[in-house]
């Protein structure tokens, strides 16, 4: 039902250390800047730095993954790690680092089958949710897929236009944690099928157009259904 990630939103206490962390140390291009917003592009996905000026507010400590061409991970772990204390992960053949941004996201680098050169689109996102199956439920009714449950039963991972990841209230790798009232942007044939199949669970409904629909989800959560 959701076919793309268009946006995700995060706090940013300042935005020109912000605006440093991502243009200067991660090699984003700044495709718009507004009085309390920056807009990067991320690939085809935009990540925003938002101000906490109003709302919907960004998200807060939220772990998220952008995607690097695989051959570019030495060269990435080179250029970060001699100022960030960087830590590793591995997932079959594939290998992530990570890093914290100025405002506490755990920020992801994971390898993935992208053409670059550099970050090249967001694979991830993690929320925080306080009920797993409500949270999966939800998200399953607007066409992402369960593909795996933690052995502690304290988050599930589902796979749709990215993975999305449901985490009951822990700390990951590098002590990562879900993000809370998370700006999430989706790209859909019919924002109006996409509310109906969840209007029954929303929180609430902010806005209904033809064109664009705004919620927030069980937990919170802020998300747009914005025609593809």
């Amino acid at each position: 039902m959701v076919t793309g990630l268009a946006w995700l939103a995060l706090e940013a206490k300042y935005l020109e250390p912000a605006r440093e962390f991502y243009e200067e140390r991660l090699g984003l291009t700044v495709r718009e800047r507004r009085a309390d917003e920056l807009v990067f592009a991320a690939g085809e996905t935009d990540l925003l730095l938002r101000r906490p000026a109003g709302f919907p507010r960004g998200g807060l400590h939220t772990h998220y993954a952008f995607s690097i061409p695989e051959g570019e991970y030495d060269d990435w772990w080179d250029r970060l790690g001699d100022e960030y204390d960087l830590e590793e992960a591995q997932f079959g053949p594939a290998r992530s680092l990570y890093l914290y941004d100025p405002d506490g996201n755990c920020v992801e680098l994971g390898q993935q089958d992208v053409a670059g050169p550099g970050i090249d689109g967001i694979f991830e996102v993690v929320l925080e949710v306080e009920d797993l199956d409500r949270a999966r439920e939800f998200y399953e009714d607007l066409g992402f897929a369960t593909v795996d449950e933690g052995d502690d039963r304290t988050r599930v991972r589902l796979q749709g236009p990215m993975a999305l990841e449901l985490w009951e209230p822990h700390l990951g790798i590098a002590d990562a944690r879900g993000g809370v009232h998370v700006d999430l942007g989706f790209e859909t044939d019919d924002p109006n099928a996409a509310l109906e199949a969840v209007r029954d669970r929303v929180r609430a409904v902010d806005r209904e157009s033809d064109g664009e629909v705004v919620v927030r989800d069980p937990d919170g959560h802020v998300l747009t259904f914005t025609s593809s």
